[in-house]
C-alpha cells in the first residue's frame, strides 16, 4: 500500500506548478490584454441582464472582481460560456434563499456538514493559499448512517436535496470567512492577487473497496456543487495513501468527477508525499503524519499560523475562538479605521446569532483591498447600469477608478455582499467538543474589546435580480452496481 499509483495519473506536477507565476494565469493582476478585454465583456452581460451593479462613489460593486473573474477562468475566457454558468449560479442562489440560508443555518447542522467534508488546517502553502485534509478513512458506515439519518430530519427545506443545502453553507465558508482571511494576511507572494483556491491533501489509507463505493454519492456531491456553482475554487488535491486495489478502480472512480476536477488530482505513491508536499507547502505547515510539523488531524480544530494569528484579535468571551473556527462566519468593515469585523451567523437552538467574534486589523485589511483596487485601474468598463436606480447611483466613469468591493460596514451587513474569494471548512469533532460544552477563551497577545462593536441592528437587502429563466442543475447519484463493480468481485 503507498505505491500503488494509477499510471495515468503517475507522480506529483511537474516542478513548474509550484511557482507562483504558474497560479497566477488567469488570476487579478496577471490577465492578459484579451483576458482583459473578455473580462470587460463579461461585465457587460452581467449588468445588462441586471445580475451585477458595477462600483459608484457611493456604493461598493455587488460582486467582487475575484469572484467574477472564476467564472471565466472555468470557462477559458469565453464571455458568453461564462456568463451562462454565472446567471445559472444567481438565480439558483435566488432559488434556494441561499443568502439567508447561510444566516440561519443551525450551527450543529453545520458542525455535522464539516466533520465529514474537507477540514481547513488553519495554515496555507508558500503561495498563501489555505490547505485542507481529508482522512476518508473516518468516514466509516456508522458516521455516514447518522449523518445522512440527521439530513433528511433538517428543517432546512429547499428546491436542492438537503444536503446540498449543507454543503452549500461549507463552500460559503470557504469563500466569505477563508480566503478573505488568507487574502488579507500580509508577507504572501503576489498580494496584488486574492487568494481564490484551496489546496487539498486527501488521505485515502485504510479505505476499502466497499466504503469507497458506499462514499461514491457523498464525494460526488461535492464535484458538482463546485463544478457548478463555486467554478475554480480547487488549486489542486494531493491523494496519499492509495490502498493496493486502487489502480484498478480508479477507472470508474474519476468518472464520479468532472473533467476539469480530474485533472486536478495527483496521486503520489509513498515516498513522493514529503517532497511533493514540501515543494509547495512549508514544512511547519504540514500535519505530522505526512512528515511534517504541524500536530493537525481531521476533528480537530484548526490551528491558525503565526502570520495569520498576528492580523487578528479574537474577541473575548464565552466560545468566542470556538464559534470563529467551527461556525459559519462572514467578514463585515467595522468602522472608518478599516478593520473588519468577524460576524459568527448562524441559528443556536431556534435563535439566530449576529455576534462579532474577532477583529481583523487595518493593515492587514489595507493588502486585502489593494488587489480590488489594483485592478479596478485596469479593467474599468464605461457601461450602463440597467439595474432600477437608486438616487446614489450612476454609471461608473472609465476615467474614475470605482470603489473596492469589500464586505459592507455593519449597519449594512447585506448577505449577498460577499468578500472576495471550494473546498469546504475546517470541522470540530463532535464527539469531543460541543459549543454547549466547552468554553474557550480568546488566545494570543492581542486581546482586547472591539472598540465600536455589536451585532448590527438591521440586515440590508439589496434588489433581487430581475426573473430569468435557469437550466435547472441536476444532482445525479451512480447506478447502484455498474459492470466495472462487478469486475471486482
Amino acid at each position: 500500500m503507498g505505491d500503488d499509483v494509477p499510471k495515468d495519473q503517475q507522480g506529483p506536477p511537474p516542478a513548474e506548478a509550484a511557482k507562483p507565476e504558474t497560479r497566477l494565469k488567469g488570476h487579478l493582476g496577471h490577465l492578459t490584454h484579451e483576458e482583459e478585454t473578455a473580462f470587460e465583456q463579461f461585465k457587460k452581460l452581467c449588468i445588462k441582464e441586471g445580475l451585477y451593479t458595477p462600483a459608484t462613489d457611493e456604493a461598493r460593486a455587488s460582486h467582487d472582481d475575484g469572484t467574477l473573474i472564476r467564472y471565466l477562468r472555468a470557462r477559458k475566457f469565453v464571455p458568453q460560456d461564462a456568463f451562462a454558468q454565472y446567471k445559472d449560479t444567481e438565480l439558483w442562489r435566488k432559488e434556494n434563499d441561499l443568502d439567508v440560508l447561510y444566516e440561519k443555518i443551525d450551527i450543529h447542522d453545520y458542525q455535522e456538514a464539516r466533520s465529514v467534508y474537507p477540514q481547513w488546517t488553519g495554515r496555507r502553502d508558500k503561495r498563501g493559499i489555505p490547505v485542507y485534509l481529508y482522512e476518508v478513512g473516518k468516514l466509516d458506515s456508522k458516521k455516514m448512517v447518522a449523518y445522512t439519518s440527521s439530513t433528511s430530519k433538517s428543517k432546512v427545506k429547499g428546491p436542492s436535496p438537503t444536503r446540498m443545502l449543507r454543503l452549500f453553507a461549507l463552500y460559503e465558508n470557504l469563500t466569505r470567512f477563508v480566503m478573505p482571511l488568507c487574502s488579507a494576511v500580509p508577507g504572501r507572494p503576489n498580494p496584488e492577487t486574492p487568494v481564490d483556491q484551496s489546496n487539498n491533501i486527501v488521505d485515502i489509507s485504510k479505505v476499502g473497496l466497499k466504503q469507497f463505493w458506499n462514499l461514491r454519492s457523498h464525494m460526488q456531491d461535492a464535484s458538482t456543487l463546485a463544478t457548478a456553482h463555486y467554478p475554480e475554487t480547487l488549486d489542486r488535491i494531493f491523494i496519499i495513501g492509495a490502498p493496493s486495489f486502487f489502480p484498478t478502480v480508479w477507472g470508474w472512480i474519476k468518472k464520479w468527477f468532472d473533467p476539469i476536477t480530474t485533472s486536478k488530482i495527483f496521486i503520489l505513491s509513498h515516498h513522493q508525499v514529503l517532497p511533493t508536499l514540501t515543494s509547495f507547502i512549508d514544512i511547519e505547515n504540514i500535519p505530522r503524519k505526512y512528515g511534517g510539523h504541524l500536530d493537525f488531524e481531521c476533528g480537530q480544530m484548526p490551528v491558525l499560523d503565526p502570520q495569520v494569528r498576528e492580523c487578528l484579535t479574537i474577541l473575548p468571551g464565552p466560545d468566542a475562538e470556538t464559534y470563529f473556527l467551527s461556525a459559519p462566519v462572514r467578514w463585515i468593515e467595522a468602522g472608518e479605521d478599516e478593520e473588519m469585523t468577524a460576524l459568527s451567523v448562524g441559528s443556536l437552538d431556534g435563535k439566530e446569532r449576529k455576534e462579532p467574534v474577532a477583529t481583523l486589523h487595518s493593515l492587514a485589511v489595507r493588502v486585502a483591498t489593494h488587489s480590488s483596487n489594483f485592478q479596478s485601474q485596469r479593467t474599468q468598463t464605461a457601461v450602463p447600469n440597467s439595474r432600477p436606480t437608486t438616487p446614489h447611483s450612476h454609471a461608473v466613469s472609465s476615467k474614475q477608478a470605482p470603489k473596492a468591493s469589500r464586505p459592507v460596514s455593519l449597519d449594512q451587513a447585506a448577505p449577498s455582499s460577499r468578500p472576495a474569494s471550494i473546498q469546504p471548512a475546517p470541522a470540530v469533532n463532535l464527539s469531543t467538543i460541543s459549543i454547549h460544552e466547552r468554553s474557550v477563551p480568546a488566545s494570543g497577545s492581542l486581546q482586547h474589546p472591539l472598540a465600536n462593536g455589536g451585532p448590527p441592528e438591521k440586515i440590508f437587502m439589496p434588489p433581487p435580480p430581475v426573473q430569468i429563466e435557469r437550466t435547472k442543475t441536476e444532482y445525479v447519484t451512480p447506478a447502484e452496481d455498474p459492470a466495472e463493480i462487478k469486475q471486482l468481485a
